[in-house]
């Protein structure tokens, strides 16, 4: 495969899976200029896969397997070194606020899923995209049944949480 046609799949799968790589920026990175390492990180991954890619899978199911596992990889080493990063919104190709900032239940959401442990946040990041758990247990390489279940677990806590910040505005305001 020459470099035009490997630049041209990774084009083609970062303009059509840039909903996803949006969702793992948000959930992995917080900061624009982490959004930004993430980004080229998942980027570079993806560019390195393309001779590899041999079809076996849908093309998303090896997008989406290749963004999550960098995403993971990159937290992981991020938390490693405990560097302080300096908030930079200059940097303008990285995808970023598709879902409106001022929505509170927007901003509610991905604080909850940056909580999670970095499978769970794949995991959500892919049921929001609508995968199925068969597709869900291709890209992270656990069992269907092991998909359920720890869905299951996620949107009982979060429901939980949810709950419990409920009754904790009410407290505040006096209801």
């Amino acid at each position: 495969m020459n470099d035009t046609e490997q630049k041209r799949i990774l084009d083609e799968w970062l303009h059509t899976h840039r909903g996803l790589l949006f969702k793992a920026l948000r959930a992995f990175a917080f900061s624009a200029h982490d959004q930004d390492d993430l980004f080229q990180e998942i980027a570079f991954q993806l560019w390195q896969s393309i001779p590899h890619f041999k079809g076996d899978s849908s093309a998303s199911t090896w997008v989406y397997r290749v963004a999550l596992y960098s995403a993971i990889k990159w937290s992981q080493k991020e938390q490693r070194r405990n560097a302080k990063h300096e908030d930079l919104d200059v940097l303008s190709h990285v995808p970023r606020n598709q879902a409106p900032d001022d929505d509170p239940r927007v901003a509610w959401l991905y604080q909850q899923i940056g909580q999670l442990a970095p499978i769970d946040r794949s995991l959500i990041l892919l049921q929001l995209e609508g995968l199925s758990y068969k597709e869900m247990s291709e890209a992270l390489g656990i069992s269907e049944s092991n998909v359920g279940v720890k869905i299951n677990r996620i949107k009982n806590k979060m429901s939980r949480q949810s709950a419990a910040d409920q009754s904790a505005r009410r407290q505040k305001n006096g209801i």
